[in-house]
């Protein structure tokens, strides 16, 4: 994810929050059932994700090895030229995407799944296995990428590549994008670049993004199936004030750290408006079936065409569900003065903000001037990309719960907002509706994702295999 601020980096989901049972942790659940590919595309998947995740593809070597590998397993799997284009950015070579191409009848524009190649860095040392080696121990698969997201990118492409050998011809095109430098989201991130670049290699009616674990597992049940339809804006801003400093023998009131924190206090108390969407009501509307008593009426009361703002209030002490509430601003860095006995002549604050999809960076900017007042400088770092909410449209709900309950009968399906971000962002500001949705299970309370010995459990990954195939052929039907 760009900057991995996205949600498996987020530690626990706000739905699953709401879960958490007791204050002590359950150990990781292992091996819960579900429908498995054939051994032949079990084999393919496990090997694709063991030769990729071998593959040290961090920002700074970039994932043109990865890239190669996966051409040289769809091609293996009869996947030829005309359907496989490897391209990049000429000014980063370095920095590769891989575009396949299944072939339909053309009944209608294509689906796209955008999946990326890169991760971020593992120092062995850290780690008690080798982080850029699959190691298989016990019912676990370890290495870098197992859980986020190499083992969807062999998911993705072995049942593709399974389409593919059975023959299947689809009613509209299938594309897979396995995409460079998400991680970090620099100019080259694969999606954005090939919006930009090369929009007819992947221009599609709807994208799929299998970035993070759609299923969560509480206290060793299989509890939720999210769909992400939406996702807050990632903003930075730079709160500054400067003087002229002097000698710290006379000081003055204008000090420009006394007024920065001051600024920063401020900020600490203001509230952002609630605000809700289509997606956060049905998902409140959908989450009091769990809750009772005060809890429920106040999900009840704020899924409903106006919210009730005292019900939003009870609900936001609860963080998790705090960050889906409202926009928020926080400090996350802090720097002033220059030497000890001067006062300082700059001080400056890096402030993070995740703002709704509905809102724009330049109405959060005037705020944010607004609430620290005059003599605090509020500047962008960079330029944003911002993209409105993907409708939890029904049929395509339909579909998910359809394929979700002929694996997991009566799993709740449930739509969510993202705190963080991810490439979906970029395909949703090209105008095509995006939904983060994989076949993929994670336990909860053990979210190792950019941490220490990351893991995919073995069944959930065979799993999220077959999920796969069956939604490309689901959603890859003209109904």
């Amino acid at each position: 994810m760009t900057s991995r601020s996205h949600r498996l980096a987020l530690g626990a989901t706000a739905l699953a929050t709401v879960f958490l049972l007791s204050a002590a942790p359950m150990p990781a659940v292992n091996n819960l059932s579900g429908p498995v590919p054939p051994a032949e595309n079990q084999k393919l998947a496990h090997d694709i994700m063991r030769d990729i995740v071998a593959i040290h593809s961090v920002h700074d070597v970039g994932t043109k090895q990865v890239a190669d590998t996966m051409v040289k397993y769809l091609k293996a799997g009869g996947f030829t030229d005309a359907d496989i284009h490897e391209i990049g950015d000429p000014k980063y070579p370095h920095q590769m995407n891989v575009v396949v191409r299944l072939k339909g009848k053309g009944k209608a524009k294509p689906i796209l799944y955008i999946c990326h190649m890169d991760v971020v860095e593992a120092k062995a040392s850290d780690w008690s296995k080798p982080p850029f080696t699959l190691t298989e121990e016990g019912d676990y698969f370890y290495g870098r990428g197992t859980s986020d997201m190499k083992d969807q990118d062999a998911a993705a492409a072995a049942s593709l590549i399974r389409l593919k050998k059975e023959g299947t011809v689809p009613d509209r095109d299938i594309i897979i994008a396995f995409t460079a430098d998400e991680e970090v989201g620099l100019e080259q991130d694969g999606p954005a670049w090939l919006l930009k670049a090369h929009r007819d290699l992947v221009d599609a009616s709807l994208v799929i993004n299998p970035d993070g674990d759609s299923g969560e597992i509480v206290n060793g049940k299989r509890m939720d199936f999210d769909i992400e339809t939406s996702q807050k804006t990632y903003v930075t801003f730079t709160f500054e004030v400067r003087n002229k400093g002097g000698h710290s023998s006379e000081p003055r009131p204008d000090n420009a750290i006394t007024q920065l924190a001051e600024g920063l206090v401020k900020l600490s108390h203001y509230k952002f408006p609630f605000t809700l969407n289509p997606t956060t009501r049905l998902y409140f509307q959908k989450m009091s079936q769990f809750e009772t008593g005060q809890r429920r009426k106040d999900m009840l009361a704020v899924a409903r065409a106006k919210p009730d703002l005292a019900a939003a209030a009870r609900l936001a002490e609860d963080v998790p569900l705090n960050a889906i509430l409202h926009s928020t601003c926080t400090a996350t860095m802090l720097s002033g003065g220059h030497q000890e006995n001067a006062l300082a002549q700059l001080a400056t604050a890096t402030v993070q903000c995740r703002i709704m999809p509905n809102e724009t960076p330049d109405q959060t900017r005037a705020t944010l001037a607004k609430i620290v007042g005059p003599g605090i400088a509020v500047k962008p770092v960079a330029f944003v990309v911002s993209a409105p909410e993907s409708p939890p449209a029904p049929a395509l709900f339909a579909s998910v719960e359809k394929v979700a309950h002929s694996m997991w009968p009566g799993v709740p399906v449930i739509p969510t907002m993202a705190a963080g971000a991810s490439d979906s962002i970029f395909t949703r500001n090209a105008g095509i509706p995006s939904y983060g949705i994989s076949g993929a299970w994670i336990d909860i309370h053990d979210i190792r994702a950019h941490g220490r010995d990351e893991r995919r459990e073995k069944g959930a990954f065979y799993q999220s295999v077959e999920f796969d195939y069956r939604l490309m052929k689901e959603l890859s039907a003209v109904k």
